[in-house]
């Protein structure tokens, strides 16, 4: 991607200029959302039309100009070419989503984790997911296991009413049940003992949620997919420090990690990972 960036941008940016551009944007529908460093910023009108013509999928591009933040995970946004209009309708591995890129926070870069996690799950697993968004793992785990049924939570109002639709959007209304509210509560007092395998996509806070996980999954145990945030050298040292994390975290739990992975890189020497962990109750 940096290559092509540079590429598309090769007349408007001076080589030195090229060197400071960051190395990839975000494609989510037919929208584009892209970082620009500030030394830049004065040619960000520029960059985007470059983007908006040379990206034939594309109607809409987005300057991000904060980072993601607040128990909702936003970003903002600034408006650069294209049509201002920020819901979209992005596809992935067969599936819609319907996506407002200003009031939810949604990756496509969890794409590939995302698929690996649908496959991972067989038919009459019962799967919550405890920070579902607009719904994209819980949707895809239900459309490719049509007897499993997963419960999606999440506390923005914003995101539950777009897992409704997108779960309707992909037929999947009669196996996906979105609960809007806080995944504390409603994992304790709503879900507890029902789950064999319970997802945690919350980087920053999961470790605030982890006896709520445990506490939906089965009196047997089950399967936590733990993702966090630690820093490394590279991709390898960021897995040995991920085994150790996770280790720690669940320190009080009979556990075993059966895999740990770098999902992204989210920042120098910081990476996402996510660990496979089976627990014992």
């Amino acid at each position: 991607m940096s290559g092509k960036l540079k590429a598309l941008l090769d007349d408007i940016l001076s080589r030195e200029e090229k060197c400071n551009i960051f190395s990839s944007y975000d494609t989510v529908g037919d929208t584009i959302v892209i970082k620009i460093p500030e030394s830049l910023l004065y040619k960000k009108y520029a960059i985007g039309a470059r983007l908006l013509e040379k990206t034939k999928s594309a109607k809409s591009v987005f300057l991000q100009t904060s980072s993601v933040e607040g128990d909702f995970r936003l970003r903002k946004l600034d408006h650069l070419a294209g049509l201002e209009k920020r819901v979209t309708e992005h596809r992935e591995y067969g599936c819609r989503f319907v996506v407002d890129i200003d009031q939810v926070y949604f990756s496509p870069r969890l794409s590939t984790e995302r698929h690996r996690i649908a496959t991972s799950v067989r038919n009459y697993e019962v799967v919550t997911n405890m920070f579902a968004g607009v719904g994209t793992f819980s949707i895809l785990i239900a459309k490719r296991n049509p007897k499993s049924k997963v419960f999606s939570l999440d506390s923005n109002p914003r995101a539950s009413l777009l897992c409704n639709i997108n779960a309707r959007l992909n037929r999947v209304q009669d196996r996906v049940f979105p609960f809007c509210g806080d995944a504390d509560y409603i994992a304790k007092r709503v879900l507890s003992g029902i789950s064999h395998r319970v997802l945690m996509p919350l980087p920053e806070r999961a470790k605030e949620f982890l006896d709520s996980a445990i506490e939906c999954l089965r009196d047997e145990g089950g399967i936590v997919h733990f993702f966090a945030h630690v820093r490394g050298e590279n991709k390898k040292d960021a897995i040995n420090k991920g085994i150790m994390d996770t280790t720690n975290a669940f320190k009080r739990y009979n556990h075993k990690i059966s895999c740990t992975r770098v999902i992204r890189e989210v920042g120098p020497r910081l990476y996402q990972i996510v660990s496979d962990v089976a627990v014992v109750k």
